[in-house]
């Protein structure tokens, strides 16, 4: 099952959750081989994610965002062997109200039409962050 965006009940249940800490979102994705078009052009899927990345960052930047981890994926230990992510990161925005304004920003959805046509899977979890510590628990 392909999971590529989110729908209006899962949106209201993420908005609603009350916790002031900064808003960290826990991305993996996968690029489909080709992105194309609605007006059926086409590119890789990188290409396209890349001008997704491009033509929102002044949005992002705007209002706060910050990627605060990114990573290559080289293996899944635990999980679908054949699960694999071409791009991981962790961005974080300074509160929920930053967050659902990218959403709603006509800039940045004008942007996202990029990734739409790039991405084949994806996860995007929501995180808040917490004091670092010395074993896996706490």
């Amino acid at each position: 099952m392909e999971n590529v965006g989110f729908d209006r009940e899962t949106f209201k249940s993420f908005k609603d959750i009350n916790d002031s800490r900064p808003l960290q979102m826990l991305n993996l994705v996968q690029l489909k081989k080709e992105a194309v078009y609605a007006d059926g052009t086409s590119t890789t899927g990188f290409e396209a994610y890349t001008r997704y990345g491009k033509e929102s960052e002044p949005v992002f930047k705007r209002l706060g965002g910050l990627i605060v981890w990114r990573g290559d994926m080289l293996i899944g230990l635990i999980g679908p062997i054949d699960e694999k992510w071409d791009i991981c990161f962790i961005a974080e925005y300074p509160s929920v109200e930053s967050f659902i304004s990218m959403q709603r920003d006509e800039s940045y959805l004008k942007a996202v039409q990029h990734r739409q046509v790039a991405v084949k899977n994806s996860r995007l979890i929501r995180m808040a962050p917490k004091n670092l510590g010395t074993n896996f628990a706490l």
